[in-house]
């Protein structure tokens, strides 16, 4: 018979589990036979010891197999994307419209803020009515007749994961890179999507502050989805300042809503694009990088990737009017202007310290509890490289309470480095692409 204690002192010792220690493990948690602290202390092995690659596709198979799995037909092709997460991270809402007008089918499945990084959900759920909850019959329904639908986690799909999930939050462990790749390859192959593209961050506003950290992971994940009879691609992306200008809930649809209807925000359009291409590309959708490029312009320009965001709103019950007039998405009641106290080069943003402070004024939360203000965010108009002058308008912060306001407004100019001379190099957005 198996023993919780002889498997943590196994995996503490730095030995590779079976199949059957982990299903033991996993399965006794969700059942409640293996308790809270120990599960805890098996995690905190997994943290300090690693996992072999077997280990980690049997984990992540053992996640998915806790639940429910949807499959669709395989003439679909079926693509997500995933992002390891950001500050001003709205690439969902650009990318998957884009994809989806190129005739690509996305179930995505996708997840609320939590710390210094922003939620797809929190976003979405901005704009009034916007419902994230549906039966998985009704999810694959959507993606089969609009090709897009994006929900949140049901408790039939990968309740392992949410379960232990959770415990990770509040046991030290979330950044451990096993556990980060059976995390997210269990949703993502449960999900149903056949090809994957991961949008991996690296920088100070990303969990993965080094690119040789990046690169670890990548390969994991990689090797986990190709395991499964994914197809799978990353692209590592600078996440050295936020993403876009603006930096909350409903200030980044607006700025979504901008980017689909023609305007060039320049970061969010190399990501979007590099993104898109590579999606394509899995899903067959285009013959090579020239093809799939010359098609996501085509359904921008044409306004038909707009169009598809409006119908994505509208079948998941959000109002149309606040996309089409984005003046009647939710508002704070005060701006208060962000003036550069300095002259001289952005030569780094703490994006991180930024993402924190917005939580002061409802634009982030601390647990999955706390309560959200979607009309509090900031602007911040200054990316690393460009050149700021004393008394310049750099920023806004949307609030509600201005004496918080003021508390953000001088945490954003701490978080920004400047220098005299421009003696420094500006990485690219999109820094390499694993195939």
């Amino acid at each position: 018979m198996l023993n919780p204690v002889e498997i943590i002192l196994k995996k503490r010792s730095g030995h590779e589990l079976s199949p059957a220690e982990m299903s033991f493990m996993v399965n006794g948690y969700i059942s409640g036979s293996v308790p809270d602290y120990q599960m805890s202390a098996f995690l905190m092995a997994i943290f300090f010891r690693g996992m072999e690659k077997s280990e980690i596709v049997e984990l992540t198979r053992i996640y998915i197999e806790s639940g429910s799995r949807l499959v669709f037909p395989e003439e679909l092709k079926t693509i997500d994307k995933h992002s390891t997460g950001g500050v001003g991270d709205k690439i969902t809402m650009t990318l998957a419209p884009i994809v989806a007008a190129c005739g690509g089918h996305i179930p995505m499945i996708s997840g609320r803020g939590l710390g210094h990084t922003g939620g797809t959900l929190d976003k979405l759920e901005s704009i009034p009515g916007f419902d994230t909850f549906m039966t998985e019959s009704e999810f694959k329904d959507k993606v089969i007749k609009h090709k897009l639908a994006i929900i949140a986690q049901s408790a039939d799909l990968v309740p392992a994961d949410k379960k232990i999930y959770a415990l990770r939050d509040v046991t030290a462990t979330v950044e451990s890179l096993p556990l980060i790749c059976a995390s997210i390859m269990s949703k993502k192959i449960a999900e149903g999507a056949q090809n994957l593209v991961i949008d991996l961050k690296v920088g100070s506003g990303a969990f993965m502050k080094t690119m040789e950290d990046a690169e670890k992971l990548g390969e994991l994940l990689k090797f986990t989805g190709e395991s499964f009879g994914q197809k799978v691609s990353v692209i590592f992306t600078r996440m050295d300042s936020p993403l876009g200008y603006a930096i909350g809930n409903s200030i980044e649809i607006k700025e979504s809503i901008e980017y689909l209807r023609g305007i060039n925000i320049p970061d969010i359009d190399k990501i979007t694009k590099a993104l898109a291409i590579e999606m394509l590309l899995l899903s067959d959708l285009a013959k090579n990088e020239t093809d799939a490029l010359a098609k996501i312009e085509t359904v921008i320009k044409n306004g038909t990737a707009f169009d598809k965001f409006v119908e994505l709103v509208s079948i998941q019950k959000g109002d149309t009017n606040s996309i089409i007039n984005p003046d009647l998405l939710p508002k704070a009641t005060h701006k208060i202007d962000v003036l550069s106290k300095q002259k001289g080069y952005v030569k780094s943003i703490n994006s991180q310290k930024i993402g924190y402070s917005l939580i002061k004024i409802g634009a982030g939360r601390v647990t999955l509890e706390s309560p959200l203000n979607m009309g509090a965010g900031a602007y911040l108009y200054k990316k690393i490289g460009d050149e700021v002058s004393i008394n310049e308008k750099i920023g806004e912060v949307h609030t509600d309470d201005t004496r918080l306001g003021n508390e953000v407004l001088n945490d954003i100019l701490a978080a920004l480095e400047i220098t005299t001379h421009k003696d420094f190099e500006v990485n690219d957005e999109v820094l390499k692409i694993m195939r």
